[in-house]
């Protein structure tokens, strides 16, 4: 854990003069004033004090101070840090991923019967016109309307489902929550039942893509 606080530019007087700086107050330890170590066991690396004992190390800058946990982890961060993750994806026309690849629904529902097998928890959803396309105008500018696409945190998977869909666009994104990575703009969907159906087996059933959907998102 880090905890960074800004702080006025600080002076010393020389070989061991304890350093002046404004007191810190992390979970009750304090890294400020007769707490830090002298300078005389400190050195000097890229325009910065660092300063070592048993329990703390702690950098000094003109601008911050950095104090970081080494043994018993007493301090905490002063600021939690977003966790960002990323997302893989493929995108393709809805009409083509979702109502003429019949490969892609057997694939999808033989994942997810696999997942809930071992319970596992689920890392891949179908995104509907998801917002973030908006970012990647070399992409959009080749695709058709409305889009639908497929996201996974699973890298290795995305890159087997390109090789099986073949007519997919590939990217990733990275986002802090997942509600930023699912976002998506309202679009109908509605497919063309073929005239004449010619395979031994009849066609998968309109909106069958649902139950991919994200959480709150598959009404």
């Amino acid at each position: 854990m880090v905890a960074t606080v800004s702080t006025p530019a600080f002076t010393f007087a020389g070989k061991g003069v304890p350093l002046a700086c404004p007191s810190l107050q992390t979970h009750g330890l304090c890294i400020g004033k007769c707490s830090l170590p002298s300078v005389n066991n400190a050195h000097q690396k890229n325009n910065a004090i660092i300063c070592s004992n048993s329990k703390i190390r702690t950098i000094i800058s003109p601008t911050s101070v950095r104090a970081i946990a080494t043994e018993d982890g007493q301090l905490a961060s002063a600021e939690s840090d977003q966790k960002i993750t990323k997302y893989h994806f493929l995108v393709a026309n809805a009409k083509f991923m979702l109502d003429e690849e019949e490969h892609f629904q057997e694939l999808m529902s033989e994942r997810l019967r696999m997942y809930g097998e071992r319970n596992k928890e689920v890392d891949f959803w179908l995104v509907i016109e998801p917002k973030f396309l908006d970012k990647f105008p070399n992409i959009t500018k080749r695709l058709r309307r409305p889009a639908v696409a497929l996201i996974s945190t699973n890298d290795t998977w995305i890159k087997f489902m390109k090789l099986r869909l073949d007519r997919v666009l590939e990217g990733e994104i990275e986002a802090e929550t997942a509600e930023e990575a699912f976002a998506s703009n309202p679009a109908e969907l509605q497919f063309e039942k073929p005239e004449n159906w010619t395979a031994p087996y009849p066609k998968y059933e309109y909106g069958w893509w649902k139950r991919f959907l994200p959480p709150q998102m598959d009404k």
